[in-house]
C-alpha cells in the first residue's frame, strides 16, 4: 500500500461502503510453504457497525491459511485506472494509476455451522437480489441435505480487523480543471480506459475536498 499520508482514507462510513460495493476480496496468510492467497466474497457484519467482515472459504483453505490462528490480510480492491500524463494538458508529466484499496488484517474468528449458513445465505441473497428472477440458497431444487452438505464444505469466519490502511489516491494532488479533465477522459466511452465507477470515486472524493475548500473560507 502507498504510504502517502496525504492519500489515506479513515472514515468508517467511507470504508464500509468501499467493503460493501466491492466484496471480492483478496486474503493473504503467511504458511510454513510461504505466503497464500486466495480470493472470496466478503460482506460487512450485519451486526456490526464497525469494519468487521464476515465470509468463508472453501476447505482445504482453512488449513491452507491457518484459519482462526493465523493473522489474515484481507485486501479490497476498489475501482482503479490507468491515468495518461496527456490528460494533464502542455506540462511535463509521466502517467499514474489511481486506485482506492482497503487492506484489513487481523486473526479470524471460525463461525459455527448455523453461523457459517447464515453467511452463505446473505451471499447468494447479497447477489441473486439484483435479478429478475432471485434464487435464494434455499431455493428448489436445493433441498435442505443438498444446502448441509455444501455448509460442511466450506468455514465460515468473523474477521474484526486490529490494522486497517486504507488509501483513495484519486488525483488530489491535481489542480481543479485538470481533475475535471481527468474524470471526463475516464467517463468517455471513446477512451479504452474508461471506467464509469473509477470516475464516480473521483467525483466524491473532489466533491468533498472542494467543499472543505470553500467551507474553510
Amino acid at each position: 500500500m502507498r504510504q502517502n499520508p496525504s492519500f489515506a482514507m479513515t472514515d468508517v462510513a467511507e470504508l464500509r461502503r468501499v467493503i460493501e460495493q466491492n466484496p471480492w476480496v483478496t486474503l493473504v496468510s503467511s504458511s510454513a510453504d510461504g505466503l497464500v492467497a486466495s480470493h472470496y466474497a466478503v460482506l460487512l457484519d450485519d451486526e456490526r457497525d464497525d469494519l468487521t467482515i464476515v465470509g468463508h472459504v472453501g476447505r482445504p483453505d482453512d488449513v491452507v491459511h491457518g484459519l482462526g490462528d493465523t493473522e489474515m490480510l484481507v485486501v479490497v480492491q476498489g475501482p482503479h485506472g490507468y491515468v495518461s500524463p496527456s490528460w494533464y494538458g502542455d506540462v511535463a508529466a509521466v502517467p499514474t494509476w489511481n486506485f482506492v484499496s482497503v487492506h484489513l488484517a487481523g486473526v479470524a474468528e471460525i463461525l459455527t455451522p448455523e453461523e457459517n449458513l447464515r453467511v452463505l445465505e446473505r451471499l447468494v441473497d447479497r447477489f441473486e437480489s439484483a435479478l429478475p428472477q432471485p434464487r435464494g440458497m434455499w431455493s428448489a431444487p436445493n433441498d435442505e441435505d443438498f444446502v448441509r452438505r455444501l455448509e460442511r464444505g466450506t468455514v465460515g469466519f468473523r474477521l474484526t480487523p486490529t490494522r486497517v490502511s486504507a488509501k483513495r489516491k484519486l488525483s488530489q494532488n491535481r489542480p481543479d480543471a485538470v481533475v475535471d479533465t481527468i474524470v471526463e477522459r475516464i467517463e468517455s466511452g471513446e477512451s479504452p480506459y474508461a471506467d464509469v465507477r473509477l470516475a464516480a470515486e473521483m467525483r466524491r472524493a473532489h466533491e468533498t475536498i472542494r467543499a472543505a475548500r470553500e467551507g474553510a473560507t
